[in-house]
Formats: structure tokens, C-alpha cells, sequence
């Protein structure tokens, strides 16, 4: 290290400085950090492992060498790391970082030169501020004080003659699996044998060999002892039916950020979001990042995952992927001076401050209230406060800013825990602690640990078996809250296996499918939750790491299973055998776990008895003069003994066989089914979906090249990630398209939509987050369009006249139609920026989204918005997706083929938002009068409310009006007072645009309003259907919707042509056909999910509806049409019928057979007596279609079929041969209309409104 520095630092200062770190040339020279350098290490590889210099080098140091004096603080600090490899295997890392004299006279010559050309520059804006320029933990914390300069210097200089320099060291143990305690303790005991006076018994080789060579791995469910250099060091590995190795205390995890925080935090990684974790201790980055990881159990965190973040690749940020990453705070940084580049869907978790951010639309983890509570109770056992440690009390911030204040010197990780204060002194006086304590009592809960009373001299004599009591219950603790989070997905998923989807006879077919195979039945499994878990369980089981779950389950039928997966199906087996029933597996009722006890038993066992002892240190086979002590400094140690170990006792060579058989076994087992090894990889690696191979980047050397291969990678992931859910979208929304045409079965269901539209909102957010010149605001992408606007409307004010960009409408034949709605990505920016519900960047950028979407404008309006290519330049760097020509063409194609299928995610989201709607009312103008003197009224209903009765100018057909959401359209009211000479209006149809959305609505008609023609009616209740876009001139004669659009038409109606008597009639048997449709779609309409169902009105009232399919069998040989009289309506033969039981009632009241009958007959006369005398202007088949729906709702029309088929009017207005006379056909309606008495019919308000029954 000393010849290093000595090369590449003397002469040549300032470009020594390496400011990979982030810092910058104002701070002085003891506060800035150097680059490091591993200087050993051993052994040189291994085969199985081979060492990564790079990553263990940034990973050691992340930010670099870094020098103190005597005044400094000088305490080791440690810290540990994890290095996942591309194929997601995990090597862990655990730190010592101490400081050592340096004792090269030019390195202390180089740094006072560092010191005065610093001070020379600095010198005078040191004295004119009241703070060091140093960046201290003294002065971030106490700028308020004024520094004598005397003291500034004293701190922010560096005397060759009067202080000693000290540099940084760091001692690392590097190990497969994450004994993070045992590797601690031994590294302590390490730097304790080189600070201590006396040498220690042994030379150091022996212990680093006896810890290379001859410890070995314990087994699962043993323990095992081994020898540091002064103390024994126990370490325990869980069984194989247990929870996998986990280290790290949680309580330090819960203590950091309190248990409401954590399960927040937990519920962002299970949802796969980006989790930044900022503090200013490494080992705490880590601590709540294996933490949470931990607590995934059976799942695995698939993507991007760095605990510690090296200064040097702080470009990891820009990543579009998930991560879970860790970034080092400086000291007395605040949150908001840290520019990060996406946070749109980011969880920013501030440790230190005990301080979450959470993304928007973000789901609540099912049961969270009862979870946290039985979270709560296990760690009140423990006696840790669910809110968090020393945070909670201000008493505790008032000490800590004490100590801070004494804490002149800066220490390298900030870690103040590490300081000997006394916990006594921290929580005597502490409300939070006085709550819990009186909560444990009455709750009869002894919670040992908060004995505040005893004096420290008592702890203090039984300090060692304190620690290892401390120890013991930090690992109960951790096992307890791990199978407390556990058993909530054994719970969840505890039948997941019914619905997993295996298809593929082999694996090799199954590897070659995967991407278009669905292994889930995602849309199954959702109608079998309860309702409240939706919103979480949609987007769980969208994530990649449920996908590698399926996977994993599936691939368990051809090779060994998963060992998470085994431990995890074998709990589920448990819980089976306690509950016998199946169904009481998915019961919402809180289930607590109940293996707590147990779990801990299990861990206790193996640490009160030790089940292998390794081998002690002993002397090697060294020189005389090898292995020399000098105290403080750690020696450069002896590489040829610890190259081998001894050749009997080999421990990486057995593994090394080990391997090689399990390889040899893997071989030909690929072999025998037909499946090369690598190819298999290579399928899997592609298979298990969006970037898997690239959710790890390499923490290497940063050169141009490397960086530019990363980028591409996930420039190609972004792109896959595009087409695969595009393509999800697409097959989930046909798929249930199909369902409507009556093709298949439904799949989707629209929680399951939304979850895939707020996953393609995440990904565009992802897409123009990367490589960003310089951030604005939380939304890169609403940041964009701003920007966008901003120069469109300047553009717009110079050409004064905006232009539509669609050709202007042209007047049809009829004269009246809705005018052009301008196609235009800034009007439909402004309709968002209208909407006062939306408060943040990121809301209104997925609210454009959602409306571009369902107006099938999004790729259009994202190709313009990319269209402007300077701006796209100025705001993106080169690398950046959106200036990747050929994937932006791709991509954009991608969401072209969304406009396939129709989405309502606007309509359906914004409830509440005010929305203008146009109305246009188109006459047959041949055959009555476009104008009328009486004054016309409308009423247009929706899915989600009515506008109410509007009055429609005079002379005007069109007019606009603005009232909140109505959702998808419905139904129309259309009438008028009959007042005045012209009072009867033949209307075509009635046209309905909402201006923000597009969708236009047509209402059809066909008949008249007006006393004495037709039936009579003064106002219609008209069904609505949703128009397609087709060409302007095309809109106001298209008439009917093409077969996709399952909406009703006026075609049963007594259109023009029918009274001319053109219409062919439909023969007995496709009546008969037209009511058993009429009844099927009903029932499959219940059989659907219920956020799924369409409109029941439509149904009913629509073509091929049920009332419709009645009409036709009514009308089926009726006497309508009279030479010397008016025409009969059926509503006239069901008055006849009304009055015949009427009079006849006194009879049927002696006859006691016939008393269903009776009642029958009353409440048919009742319902029609309402329905004349309703305060509405209806006409007579208007009021037939109210009778079928009243019927139909209360469960009355099989009573009233028999009564009406049996009344003597029906002889004298029926031809023999009609269907109502004969017994056969009746019956079977009757049989027919029964199977629809067993669903709970709502009514929509427009159609029965005014009718009293």
C-alpha cells in the first residue's frame, strides 16, 4: 500500500485525488477519500468461487482510502456486503476497517502540501463563514455555534511535526453463506490480537488458516464451535424442513424503522418497486436489506440488488429495472438535496431519520392491522417497541444531540450506536417505554429485558453470559418474526397448487413455450380472495418473483425441488392436515401463527448443545522470523502457508468433488431427457421473463465499453418488458371480448386490468426516467410533456390559429351531426391539468396514460411528443432508451397494437371528476317536422349516475352541458309537453359525445313522440350503444354497432319500414330461440365476476334482449292492425286482461284451489293500475317493457304468463295458431323464465322512475 501511494500520489497531489466518490476539492484533505487497493488476498481462487477483485475492492472501501490523525476518531468500524453474481448466486463479504499508522514519510510530506494548498485557497472563506469546510459530524450539527478560527484550525490541519496520519485497513472474511455473527466476533478478536500489548499466542497465519481449511461448513440443523484467537466462536445452521440461514438481528431492523415502516417497506419489495435505503452506516444498509429479503420467504428478490452502493457507481441509480439498493448519507445531507433519477415508483427509505417515502397507488399488505398487531406482540416479548428503539422518546433525540455535539471528530460511518451510552441513561424518563411496560402488565406479558431499575454494576458482572443471552434471544427473535410472516403466505397461498397450470408432457417443451404459456390461473385464483386482498394480491402475483415461484413449482415434476419451494409446500401439507377441509384454507378470518414456541425450541437446542468442535489453531510449518508481531500494525502475512490447506483434510477439495458430482449427476439427468445443460440455462435465463439476466449488473471496472453494455442490456430488457406486457394486455382483453361474443370462457377481471395498466404506466415512467440529462420533478415523464406544451404553445401563439389535426366535418344529409373533436396530445394534457383531484407529477402523468389510452391515442401522442427531437436530445442522454431510434420505433409499435381492444381505465378510474358531454338529437326530417313547438327535455344515465331532466333550447338540436362522471352511457329519456300547433317529433336517434374521452354513444330511436300517433308516447327510454371510429362522414349513418360492440338497436322497434309492412316477421321457432337466448345471457351474465358484469339494462332492454324476445312472442299471431280502427298495442290486450280479473275477483275468493292463482292476479293488477297511473307521458310499449322489467326484478313473470294465456280476451285478439295459445309453449316459457328467479336483479332508476309498486 505504501509503495502505491508513493507512485501515484507523491509529486502529483491533486490528481491523486480520486473523485470517483462524488466529492469535490473543497473539503479538506483528511476528509476526502482515495482510491483503494486490494493488497492480498487468500487463497489466491477458487474454482468454485473465484475471486472478484473489483467488487470486494469497492464493496470493502465504497468510498474509498480514507486518512485521520491522533485527534480523530479512530474506532474499527464493521460492515458487511453481499456480491450477487449475473446468474443470482451470492457470495457475502464481513468487514473490519481499522487505522493504521503510516509511517512513509513522503505520504505524510504529500498530505501536508495537500493541506496548505487547500488552506491557501480556502483560507479566507473559512474565516468569513462560521463553519469548517471540512465536512464534520460537529460541524452539520452544530452550525449554529461560532468556531474560533483557532479551533477551525486545529481540526482542519495537518502538522507533519506535531500529528501522527493514520490510514484505513480492512480485514475481510469472504464466505458462501451469511455467519454474520461468528465472522464479527473473529475479525474483532483479529484486530484485537494486532492492537494488543502482548503478541497473541499464536502467529496470525494459524488462525487464518485453522478458519480457511480446517473449520468446516456446519451441517443443516448442527452447530458448531470454533477458535478465534482469545474465545471460542459458535455458529448454527437451520435444518432442512426450518427456514433458511438468516443472521442479521431483525430486531436492529424493526428498532431502525419501527414496525408500521418495515411492513411498508416489506410490502414495496413484494410488489417490486425501486427501494433505495439511505443511511449513513453501511452494516445498517445491510442490515434492513437482508432483513427484509429475509422476511420474502418462500419468494426471492429476482432483481437488481445492492445493499451498499459504491461512490463509483452511483449511475446504478438511472437503472429502469426494480432494485433494492443501499446509498451511503453524508453527513448532515438532507433528503431534499438528493437528486435522484427516477421517482415515480420509488420507495426512498431514510434509516437514520426513521423516515419512508411510498409511490403512489400503493396497496395495503391483506390483514395489515391484524399482522402488525401479532408483530407487536412478539416483539413486546422481547421487549422492543413496536414504533421503533431509541427514536420514539425525546429524551432519546435530546442525548443523542448531546453526544453529536461532543463528537468533534468525524467518524467514518457516522454509526453513534457504537459509542458505550448507557441505554439506562436513554429511556429512564421515556414515555413511549412507561406506555409499553404498562400495556405488558396488563396484557400479563413479562418482558425481562426492561428491568430499567437494575444498576449497571449487576450487568456489568455478568456481562458474558449477558452477550450470549443477548445472542441467543436476537436469533429466537428472528425466527419467531420470520415464521410470523411466513405463516402469512402459507395462509395466502395455502391452495396455490389447484390453480398452477401444467400443461407442457416434458421439460424441454415447456422451456421452449414458457413465454407464451400461461402456468397460472391468475384470474381463478383472484375470485376465490377475499375482497379486501385484491388490490395487493392483483399486483403480487404479476411480479417476477411469483412467476419464479410457478416456475419452480412446475419444474419440481422433472428435477429435485426448489429448497425454499420444499419447505414451503411441506408447511402447506401441515396446515392441511390441521384443517382436514379444503375450503377453510381461504377463510379472511386472522389465522396467528402457531409454531412460534417451537421454532425457538429448535434454535435453543442447538445452541446450548454444540454438536461439532473444529480443529484449534496450532503452529504451521513457518520460518524462523516469519510471522512477526508489531504492535498497531497489521503484518503482511505469510501467502505460501495459506495458499493449501492440509492435504487430509482438504475441505475445498472434497467440495470441489462434491460439485463435480452433482454436476456429473445434473449432466445426465439433462442427458436422459434429451436437453443440453447449457441450453437449458439459456432457455430458463430467457423463460423466466423480463431481464433476469440482467437484474444484476457487474460491480467491475468502469470503463466506456462496460458501461455502454450495460446500458444496452437493459435498453433490450425495457424492450422485451415492453412487448410482453403489451402482448398480456392484449390476450387478456381479447380473451374477454371473446367472452362477450359468447367464444370462451372470461379470464380477466378488471382489477386484474388495472393492474396491468398500472403496470405499463411503471414501465413508461421506467423508459423516461432513463438516462436523463438532469431530473424535474418526481414524473420524467409529465415533466417531458410540460416541456412539450410549453413549446407547442409558444409555436401556437405565433401561428395565432391553431389547426385540427383532423379534416374538418362535413354536414351529411340530415343536417345535424356532432361537430369534429380535435385529435390533439396538448388539449388532452389540459383536461388533466383541469382536474383539481390530482395532486402530484406522478398522478397526472398516469391519468394522461390511462386517458390516451382509452382514447387509443397513446402511441400516436407519444410519437409526437418523440417527434421533437431537439427536445428529446436536450433532455436525454445519448444512451437513453428514447434515443435509441430502432427499440423507440419497436416500442412505440408495441402500444399500437393496444388500439385492437377497448379500455374505459379513464372513465372507470376518475369517478368524480366533472366532464363536458355533447348531445346532438337527429329527426327523420322526411316525414316530420325538424323543429317542434313544444319544449323538448333529455335525460342522459350512465353506469355511475344520471345528469337529471334538461331542458332543450328551442330550435336548437344541439346543445352541451357538463355534470360529474356518468360512466359508460346507458340509457337516454327523451320527451317533450305536447304543447303548441307542432307537437309530434319523429326522432331518429339520439347521439351522445363525451368531449374528454371521445366515446360517442348512439341512442336509437325510430319512433314518435306525440299524442294521437303511434302509441302515444311523450317520452322514450332509449338504450344506448357504444359507436366505433369510423370515418366523419360515415359517424351519423351508421346505425349499427359492428358484432364486437354486443349493444342493442332499434330493431324491434315499429320502425318506418315496419309500417309499411316490409319487415319479414320471425317464424314460432326463432322466437322461441330469440327467449332462450334472451334468458342465457342473463344467467352467464351472473355467472361473471362482478366487476366484470355489463349492463343488465342492455340485457333487458336491448336487442335480442328479454324484452324484446316477449314482445315477439305477444305480438306471434296478435290482431293489430284494423281497417276501420286504430292499430292495437299488447299493453291494450294486458288492460282487457286486468279488467277481466278485476270484475271476476269476488268469484276466484269462494274457490280454494285456485289461491296462488288469486294472488297472482292481484299483484298483476296492481303493477299495471301503477304503471297507467305513473306521472309519465309513456306510450303503450314503453309501459310493457316497464311490466317485463318489474317482473322480471320481482320473480312474477312465471305467475303472470299462465294468467294472461288463460283469459278469455286472448280469443277474440289472437289467431288460433299464436304461441300464447298454445299449452306446450307456455309451459316451456314458463320453465324458462324460472331459471332466472334465483339472481338479485337491480333495475336501473331511468326505467321504472315515477312507477310506485
Amino acid at each position: 500500500l505504501y509503495q502505491w501511494l508513493e507512485a501515484d500520489r507523491h509529486g502529483k497531489s491533486q490528481d491523486a485525488a480520486n473523485t470517483t466518490s462524488g466529492e469535490n476539492f473543497d473539503q479538506s484533505p483528511l476528509r476526502r477519500t482515495f482510491k483503494s487497493k486490494v493488497l492480498a488476498h487468500y487463497p489466491e481462487n477458487i474454482e468454485w468461487n473465484p475471486f472478484d477483485q473489483d467488487a470486494v475492492n469497492m464493496l470493502c472501501m465504497p468510498k474509498g482510502l480514507s486518512f485521520r490523525t491522533q485527534t480523530d476518531n479512530k474506532d474499527p468500524q464493521f460492515h458487511s456486503f453481499i456480491i450477487t453474481r449475473e446468474d443470482g448466486s451470492r457470495t457475502y463479504g464481513f468487514v473490519l476497517t481499522f487505522y493504521e499508522e503510516v509511517t512513509s514519510k513522503q505520504i505524510c510530506t504529500a498530505m501536508q502540501t495537500l493541506y496548505q494548498m487547500h488552506n491557501a485557497e480556502h483560507y479566507s472563506s473559512v474565516y468569513a463563514s462560521s463553519s469548517c469546510s471540512m465536512d464534520s459530524l460537529a460541524s452539520s450539527t452544530d452550525e449554529g455555534d461560532t468556531t474560533s478560527l483557532l479551533k477551525l484550525q486545529r481540526y482542519n490541519s495537518y502538522d507533519i511535526s506535531r500529528d501522527t496520519l493514520y490510514v484505513s485497513k480492512s480485514i475481510c472474511l469472504i464466505t458462501p453463506l451469511p455467519f454474520m455473527q461468528a465472522c464479527k466476533k473473529f475479525l474483532i478478536q483479529l484486530y484485537k490480537a494486532v492492537t494488543s500489548q502482548q503478541p497473541p499466542p499464536l502467529p496470525l497465519e494459524s488462525y487464518i488458516h485453522n478458519i480457511l481449511y480446517e473449520v468446516p461448513l456446519p451441517p443443516p440443523g448442527r452447530s458448531l464451535k470454533f477458535y478465534g484467537v482469545y474465545e471460542p466462536v459458535i455458529c448454527q445452521r437451520p435444518g432442512p424442513n426450518e427456514l433458511p440461514l438468516s443472521d442479521y438481528p431483525l430486531r436492529e431492523a424493526f428498532e431502525l424503522l419501527g414496525l408500521e415502516n418495515l411492513v411498508q417497506v416489506f410490502t414495496c419489495v413484494l410488489l417490486e418497486m425501486q427501494i433505495l435505503l439511505y443511511s449513513q452506516d453501511y452494516q445498517r444498509l445491510m442490515t434492513v436489506a437482508e432483513g427484509i429479503t429475509t422476511l420474502l420467504f418462500p419468494f426471492q428478490w429476482q432483481h437488481v440488488y445492492v445493499p451498499i452502493l459504491p461512490a463509483s457507481l452511483l449511475h446504478f441509480l438511472d437503472a429502469p429495472v426494480p432494485y433494492l439498493m443501499g446509498l451511503q448519507s453524508k453527513e448532515g445531507t438532507d433528503r431534499s438535496k438528493l437528486e435522484l433519477p427516477q421517482e415515480a415508483n420509488l420507495c426512498f427509505v431514510d434509516i437514520d431519520n426513521h423516515f419512508i417515502e411510498l409511490p403512489e397507488e400503493f396497496p395495503q399488505f391483506p390483514n395489515k392491522v391484524d399482522f402488525i398487531q401479532e408483530l407487536s406482540e412478539v416483539l413486546l416479548q422481547f421487549g422492543i417497541p413496536p414504533e421503533g428503539s431509541l427514536h420514539c422518546s425525546e429524551s432519546a433525540t435530546k442525548l443523542k444531540n448531546l453526544v453529536l455535539k461532543d463528537l468533534v471528530n468525524d467518524k467514518k460511518n457516522g454509526n453513534v450506536s457504537t459509542h458505550n451510552i448507557s441505554m439506562y441513561e436513554l429511556l429512564k424518563g421515556n414515555e413511549t417505554i412507561a406506555r409499553l411496560q404498562a400495556l405488558a402488565k396488563r396484557t400479563g406479558v413479562t418482558v425481562e429485558k426492561m428491568d430499567l431499575s437494575a444498576s449497571l454494576s449487576e450487568k456489568e458482572k455478568d456481562l458474558k453470559l449477558q452477550c450470549e443471552e443477548a445472542e441467543l434471544r436476537d436469533y429466537q427473535l428472528n425466527v419467531q418474526l420470520r415464521e410470523v410472516f411466513a405463516n402469512r403466505f402459507t395462509q395466502m397461498f395455502a391452495d396455490y397448487e389447484a390453480f398452477v397450470i401444467q400443461t407442457a408432457q416434458d421439460m424441454e417443451s415447456w422451456l421452449t413455450n414458457r413465454e407464451q404459456m400461461q402456468n397460472f390461473d391468475k384470474a381463478s385464483f383472484l375470485s376465490d380472495q377475499p375482497e379486501p386482498y385484491l388490490p395487493f394480491l392483483s399486483r403480487f402475483i404479476e411480479t417476477q418473483m411469483f412467476a419464479t415461484f410457478i416456475d419452480n413449482k412446475i419444474m419440481s415434476q422433472w428435477e429435485e425441488k426448489d429448497s425454499l419451494l420444499r419447505v414451503f409446500d411441506s408447511r402447506i401439507e401441515k396446515i392441511r392436515l390441521y384443517n382436514v377441509r379444503a375450503p377453510t384454507l381461504r377463510t379472511s378470518i386472522y389465522q396467528k401463527c402457531s409454531t412460534l414456541k417451537e421454532a425457538a425450541q429448535s434454535i435453543e437446542q442447538r445452541l446450548m448443545k454444540m454438536d461439532h468442535t473444529a480443529i484449534h489453531p496450532h503452529l504451521l510449518d513457518m520460518k524462523i522470523g516469519q510471522g512477526k508481531y508489531e504492535q498497531g500494525f497489521f503484518p503482511k502475512l505469510q501467502s505460501d502457508v495459506l495458499a493449501t490447506g492440509p492435504t487430509n483434510n482438504n475441505r475445498w477439495v472434497s467440495r470441489s468433488a462434491t460439485a463435480q458430482r452433482r454436476k456429473d449427476r445434473l449432466r445426465q439427468h439433462s442427458e436422459h431427457i434429451g436437453l443440453d445443460n447449457d441450453l437449458r440455462e439459456k432457455y430458463m435465463q430467457e423463460a423466466r421473463s423480463l431481464g433476469k439476466n440482467l437484474r444484476q449488473p457487474k460491480l467491475s471496472d468502469l470503463s466506456p465499453a462496460v458501461i455502454a453494455q450495460t446500458n444496452c442490456k437493459f435498453v433490450e430488457g425495457l424492450l422485451k418488458e415492453c412487448r410482453m406486457k403489451t402482448k398480456r394486455m392484449l390476450v387478456e382483453k381479447m380473451g374477454h371480448e371473446a367472452v362477450e361474443l359468447g367464444h370462451g370462457e372470461a379470464n380477466i377481471t378488471g382489477l386484474e386490468e388495472n393492474t396491468l395498466i398500472a403496470s405499463l404506466c411503471d414501465l413508461l415512467e421506467r423508459i423516461w426516467s432513463h438516462g436523463l440529462q438532469i431530473k424535474q420533478g418526481k414524473s420524467a415523464l409529465w415533466s417531458h410533456l410540460i416541456q412539450f406544451q410549453d413549446r407547442e404553445e409558444k409555436q401556437e401563439h405565433l401561428a395565432e390559429s391553431p389547426v385540427a389535426l383532423g379534416p374538418e366535418r362535413r354536414k351529411s344529409d340530415s343536417g345535424v351531426m356532432l361537430p369534429t373533436l380535435r385529435v390533439s396530445l396538448i388539449q388532452d394534457m389540459r383536461h388533466i391539468q383541469n382536474m383539481s383531484e390530482i395532486k402530484t407529477d406522478v398522478g397526472r402523468a398516469r391519468a394522461w396514460i390511462r386517458l390516451s389510452l382509452e382514447k387509443k391515442l397513446l402511441s400516436q401522442h407519444l410519437k409526437q411528443l418523440l417527434s421533437n427531437q431537439p427536445l428529446t436530445k436536450k433532455l436525454y442522454k445519448r444512451y437513453a432508451f428514447l434515443r435509441c431510434e430502432e427499440e423507440r420505433e419497436q416500442f412505440l409499435y408495441h402500444l399500437l397494437s393496444l388500439n385492437a381492444v377497448d379500455y374505459f381505465c379513464f372513465t372507470s378510474v376518475f369517478t368524480t371528476i366533472m366532464i363536458p358531454y355533447r348531445s346532438v338529437i337527429i329527426p327523420i326530417k322526411k316525414l316530420s317536422n325538424a323543429i317542434i313547438t313544444s319544449n323538448p327535455w333529455i335525460c342522459v344515465s350512465g353506469e355511475l349516475g344520471d345528469t337529471g331532466v334538461m331542458q332543450i333550447p328551442k330550435n336548437l338540436l344541439e346543445m352541451t352541458f357538463e355534470c360529474q362522471n356518468l360512466g359508460k352511457l346507458t340509457t337516454v329519456q327523451i320527451g317533450h309537453d305536447n304543447s303548441g300547433l307542432l307537437a309530434k317529433w319523429l326522432v331518429d336517434c339520439v347521439m351522445v359525445r363525451n368531449e374528454i374521452t371521445g366515446h360517442t354513444y348512439r341512442f336509437p330511436c325510430g319512433r314518435w313522440l306525440g299524442k294521437g300517433i303511434d302509441d302515444g308516447s311523450l317520452e322514450r327510454i332509449l338504450i344506448g350503444e357504444l359507436m366505433t371510429s369510423v370515418a366523419d362522414e360515415d359517424l351519423v349513418k351508421q346505425c349499427r354497432t359492428p358484432p364486437q360492440q354486443k349493444s342493442p338497436t332499434s330493431a324491434r322497434r315499429l320502425s318506418i319500414t315496419s309500417l309499411t309492412g316490409k319487415t319479414t316477421k320471425p317464424n314460432a321457432g326463432q322466437i322461441q330461440e330469440g327467449i332462450g337466448e334472451a334468458v342465457n345471457n342473463i344467467v352467464k351474465h351472473f355467472h361473471k365476476p362482478e366487476k366484470e358484469r355489463g349492463s343488465l339494462t342492455v340485457l333487458l332492454c336491448g336487442e335480442n334482449g328479454l324484452v324484446v324476445a316477449l314482445e315477439q312472442v305477444f305480438h306471434h299471431g296478435f290482431k293489430s292492425a284494423r281497417i276501420f280502427h286504430k292499430n292495437v298495442f299488447i299493453w291494450d290486450f294486458i288492460e282487457k286482461a286486468v279488467a277481466y280479473f278485476e270484475t271476476t275477483d269476488q268469484i276466484l275468493d269462494n274457490e280454494d284451489d285456485v289461491l296462488i292463482q288469486k294472488s297472482s292476479c292481484k299483484t298483476f293488477c296492481h303493477y299495471v293500475n301503477a304503471i297507467n297511473t305513473a306521472p309519465r307521458n309513456i306510450g303503450k310499449d314503453g309501459k310493457f317493457q316497464i311490466l317485463v322489467c318489474l317482473g322480471t326484478r320481482d320473480r312474477l313473470l312465471p305467475q303472470w304468463i299462465p294468467l294472461l294465456a288463460e283469459c278469455p280476451a286472448i280469443t277474440r285478439m289472437y289467431e288460433e295458431s299464436a304461441l300464447l295459445r298454445d299449452r306446450m309453449t307456455v309451459n316451456s316459457l314458463i320453465r324458462i323464465l324460472q331459471t332466472i328467479q334465483d339472481f338479485t336483479i337491480v333495475l336501473e332508476g331511468s326505467l321504472i322512475k315515477g312507477v310506485d309498486v
